[in-house]
């Protein structure tokens, strides 16, 4: 079995030595070995773990969700059903974050169009809509 030190499993799954150190303090990856010098004895493996750490965090998943995905992966006769229940959860959140986004932008659209016809910021539309209680 190949061993790696944090770095080459960090340039080779893509991410920074410091990321490797997070995930393993927040025990996504397990703690690896370590030699008699004290160095971390990392297995290959632990590039394809953090590879798919990342791409599903990529996708939205928490690192919550990235855990229990993980350990869905590993659970021997888990049905991909758990795995598709949590997908289709994941749509719907975005589905609702789209939402917000797209009542953001037209909100920002108008205080900018606004803020076009105005010449100081005493009169700034966008300054004055962020001041108000209702922020818009």
């Amino acid at each position: 079995m190949e061993s790696l030190t944090i770095g080459q499993v960090a340039r080779r799954a893509g991410v920074g030595v410091e990321t490797v150190r997070f995930y393993e303090r927040r025990g996504l990856i397990q703690e690896p070995p370590r030699r008699e010098s004290g160095y971390r004895q990392f297995s290959a493996d632990v590039v394809d773990q953090l590879r798919f750490i990342k791409r599903a965090q990529e996708l939205g998943f928490s690192l919550r969700e990235v855990r229990e995905l993980m350990s869905l992966r590993v659970t021997p006769g888990c049905n991909c059903d758990r795995v598709l229940r949590r997908t289709e959860a994941k749509i719907e959140d975005v589905k609702a974050r789209i939402r917000v986004l797209r009542r953001m932008r037209g909100i920002l659209e108008t205080l900018a169009k606004a803020c076009r016809e105005r010449g100081t910021t005493t009169a700034c539309p966008i300054l004055a809509a962020l001041g108000s209680k209702g922020g818009g």
